[in-house]
């Protein structure tokens, strides 16, 4: 019996992150991707890495893609990869000061990717591709309730609200069903027949090995420790079992691919396992009846980097707030929550909302991605890598991104407003991930289409600066930052400064109108009535509510509210604090 035994799952950010959760374009089936391997390996400027200006070339002169489409990919995959913060900050100021278009494409050029890692990662594209098969059995069928006003994108809107990003078990299925396919594009030319079939004494090269550590990883005999595939292969006895060479410093493909399909997994951190035996997320403390149903959970606590994982699902007329390491570089998932006011206010990995209805979320810097999918009136405040929305109707966004907001098919009645928000450590946490002020592209949403870039734009609109009014979070916090750390897009500047001028001469009116004590109480009176009234009509009742000691929230009505001196900013956002130490305040927070 051989000493160790080996444990292979599929990595999760490949999938949560690497995969756009819309229809794969065509020519990223086998068929091309064959042909691309084979033709990477024999032009300058390809491998093992390939550039920005070789990809371009391939991708528009061979595959017939759109520039557009063919950066989103490229621009895709480095985001995935791990860089330093610092390295981040330099290529956003690098962009930041492009200043045309030939500028720009010249600072792209500088770019690179590894070769290998990039044909797998095209071909990982094809997760989210609906089956035939399935489909005529009713099983994928697009839905009939979906808003989208186009039959020609209900396949793509179908995909966009039922994607298989977060699905670890879907993962698995999918990298045993296609792993002889995905291994075949890492084999050298030389070792292909004529017709291009895989060699039955074909082998794999270390460094082909090495690529895979993009999407596999494991643990040997139950050990905790968790390496990428190549690096679990460095003991002698796995080598021995993977079909490795010492006198040809190679793996036969076949054994290869046997000691792969013995050893495959499901993730033991992904959220099909942690939904189960995770670590429950502590709060400071739950309105009764509110969080019945809510269920959430986290890994953070034994899962490596890559795959921390929080899960809130169904948080329902709750203010729920958290500043926590428990929550940095963590990919959160929130799903079907409704009614609710959200604030994670930590450096996160990624963020998915799924699903959830008239809330509002306000997220701390998020180094990769923030997907809205099959979402209805909610409203997200974030910075981020990059921001994809689908199948969501009536929904507005505040966003600070160095990359077009990509709109994938399904939506309705989007509206793309400026971030408009800060609070006290949010330039630390942003150095932290790597992102930048500059360049932020938040007004420029690309339309996506898989085989091009679509051009119909009334799914969305830019919020007017009529409409634009800065949001103010409701908390004291420790940092530095008291004000925003940009300057906002001018016309929207123009607009809060008219409405403080505004309430400026008011004060003034009301200072020299000389009301006496009975008149002043009168007046004060007839303010709060229309402000009660305003806050019943428009719903904000329920989040000031939230906010207020829970002695008063369960009984306060219209006639008992407190006074408009009130301040509502008074409210700590406790660190890691225990719920028992800080039962009886609110928001929910910890």
């Amino acid at each position: 019996m051989d000493k160790y035994t080996a444990c292979v799952w599929p990595r999760l950010e490949p999938f949560l992150i690497g995969v756009l959760p819309a229809t794969a374009p065509s020519k990223f089936s086998m068929h091309y991707l064959r042909k691309m391997a084979s033709y990477v390996r024999t032009r300058d400027g390809c491998f093992p890495r390939l550039g920005w200006h070789m990809w371009r070339h391939i991708a528009c002169g061979k595959l017939q893609l759109a520039e557009e489409l063919a950066w989103l990919y490229f621009e895709t995959f480095d985001l995935l990869m791990p860089r330093s913060a610092e390295q981040r900050l330099e290529w956003a100021e690098a962009l930041s000061q492009c200043h045309s278009p030939k500028e720009l494409d010249r600072q792209r050029c500088q770019l690179s990717v590894d070769t290998l890692q990039f044909l797998l990662f095209l071909y990982l594209q094809q997760l989210n591709r609906i089956s035939l098969r399935t489909s005529l059995i009713g099983e994928e069928w697009p839905s009939p309730r979906s808003r989208s006003p186009s039959s020609s994108s209900e396949r793509d809107t179908k995909i966009s609200s039922q994607n298989k990003n977060w699905d670890d078990q879907a993962h698995l299925a999918f990298i045993q069903t296609h792993l002889a396919e995905l291994l075949e594009l890492l084999v050298e030319p030389g070792q292909l027949s004529s017709s291009g079939q895989v060699l039955r004494d074909s082998q794999l090269t270390s460094e082909a090995i090495e690529s895979l550590s993009l999407l596999l990883e494991g643990s040997v005999s139950h050990s905790r420790t968790v390496h990428p595939i190549h690096k679990l292969l460095s003991r002698s006895a796995l080598q021995s079992q993977a079909g490795f060479s010492k006198l040809s410093r190679s793996y036969s493909l076949q054994q290869f691919q046997g000691f792969l399909r013995q050893a495959l997994c499901l993730n033991p951190f992904g959220i099909s396992t942690f939904s189960q035996s995770g670590k429950k997320l502590a709060w400071a403390i739950q309105v009764e009846g509110t969080l019945k149903k809510a269920k959430i959970f986290r890994n953070t606590h034994v899962a490596p980097p890559g795959s921390r994982l929080v899960l809130m699902s169904q948080v329902c007329k709750q203010t729920l707030a958290k500043d926590s390491e428990k929550l940095n570089d963590a990919n959160i998932k929130l799903h079907r929550c409704s009614e609710a006011f959200i604030y994670l206010l930590s450096p996160l990995r990624s963020v998915t909302l799924d699903k959830c209805r008239n809330s509002t979320v306000v997220l701390g810097p998020v180094g990769t991605t923030v997907h809205i999918q099959s979402c209805e009136n909610v409203r997200v405040v974030c910075v981020a890598g990059r921001l994809t929305v689908g199948g969501s109707f009536d929904c507005t966004i505040h966003c600070l991104t160095p990359t077009r907001p990509l709109l994938l098919p399904g939506n309705v009645s989007l509206t793309l407003g400026p971030f408009h928000t800060h609070y006290p450590s949010l330039e630390d946490h942003m150095a932290s991930v790597g992102l930048a002020v500059v360049p932020n592209l938040w007004d420029q949403p690309l339309l996506f289409g898989a085989e091009g870039c679509a051009s119909d734009t009334g799914c969305y609109r830019i919020q007017p600066p009529s409409e634009f009014y800065p949001l103010v979070i409701p908390f004291q916090m420790e940092g530095d930052n008291c004000e925003f750390p940009w300057d906002l897009p001018a016309d929207y500047q123009k607009a809060v400064e008219g409405r403080e001028k505004a309430i400026e001469e008011w004060q003034k009116t009301v200072k020299e109108a000389h009301l006496n004590k009975v008149q002043r109480r009168q007046f004060q009176a007839l303010v709060e009535q229309k402000f009660h009234e305003w806050l019943l009509e428009t719903g904000q009742r329920q989040e000031l509510d939230s906010l207020l000691p829970s002695a008063l929230t369960p009984s306060t009505s219209v006639d008992h509210w407190p006074s408009s001196h009130t301040s509502y900013s008074g409210l700590n956002v406790l660190k890691d604090q225990p719920p028992e130490q800080a039962m009886g305040r609110t928001p929910t927070v910890c």
